[in-house]
């Protein structure tokens, strides 16, 4: 996401060692299959429900790995390579995916694969960008998703850009016209702090969406003031919103190489993966 405001070590304080060694103790979960849930044009691999790997609450978990496919994000450089937020995203997402199976959650994903959520026509692109129409649809898609697997928390992972490569670090987003958005509040506090805490990155704050200084689709979408993926129903645009808690993270800046090269790195990606766990695992355990 193009927004213009802004030792891979689990910590004990925000995992928790009581959810950690529980986590320990658990025993496997009937093995099940992979499976792809029943919405109309979905590309393969989009949407996919996995199953827990261990016994647990069951529970399940919305992950979008941002943009995919023909939209690749915002693009960094870590020294002479390119680093794309869509690339970036989903290897966090698959390491969080697996991470959050293993503590005994259903976990359903946006995309496992580079693409888009939605099989595209010859009319969804032009010059081998995605149109406007097409990434609101696309859009609307995941947030039908989340809703069709019943998921009790929503996660779009997003990394950030600036025109100035010094600046960096960590931002979180909510929505706050929902009827839930106390709940959002909180999903997005959690899943901040432990990110600055794993990461040791400027802490640049939890923010509504609203706030959020970055490039509409259309008109009806500067309009709507909200992410599609966490906003209110707007007839027309946002038709069926999303149904559960949410929350947008933008872990690292890619224009800056350091944090590119961190976002980049598997063992940085995994690091970003732990501390989405922790935050989650917070969000849904807390009394």
């Amino acid at each position: 996401m193009s927004a213009l405001v802004f030792g891979a070590t689990r910590l004990i304080a925000l995992v928790g060692s009581p959810i950690a060694a529980a986590a320990n103790l658990r025993q496997p979960a009937e093995a099940q299959a992979p499976s792809q849930l029943s919405l109309p044009g979905l590309e393969t691999g989009a949407c996919m429900s996995l199953p827990p790997t261990r016994v647990g609450s069951g529970q399940t978990v919305f992950i979008d790995p941002g943009h995919g496919g023909l939209d690749p994000g915002v693009v960094g450089r870590s020294g002479s390579h390119e680093v794309l937020e869509k690339e970036a995203a989903l290897a966090v997402a698959t390491q969080l995916s697996t991470l959050l199976r293993a503590d005994g959650y259903r976990v359903v994903m946006a995309r496992t694969q580079d693409s888009t959520m939605l099989k595209l026509s010859a009319a969804d692109s032009v010059l081998g960008a995605l149109t406007g129409s097409a990434e609101h649809r696309d859009l609307a898609a995941r947030a039908a998703c989340a809703n069709a697997a019943g998921a009790v928390a929503l996660l779009s992972i997003h990394f950030n850009a600036f025109g100035d490569p010094s600046v960096g670090g960590t931002e979180s987003f909510y929505d706050s016209a929902r009827a839930f958005s106390s709940e959002n509040r909180r999903l997005a506090n959690y899943l901040q702090a432990a990110l600055v805490a794993a990461l040791g990155t400027a802490d640049r704050g939890v923010w509504t969406d609203d706030q959020l200084a970055a490039p509409t689709l259309t008109s009806s979408g500067s309009t709507y003031g909200h992410l599609i993926e966490l906003g209110p129903m707007a007839a027309g645009w946002v038709d069926n919103p999303s149904q559960m808690p949410g929350a947008l993270v933008e872990p690292l800046f890619l224009s800056n190489p350091k944090e590119a090269g961190m976002a980049a790195d598997p063992s940085g990606q995994r690091q970003i993966a732990l501390a989405l766990e922790a935050g989650l695992v917070k969000f849904l355990t807390a009394a």
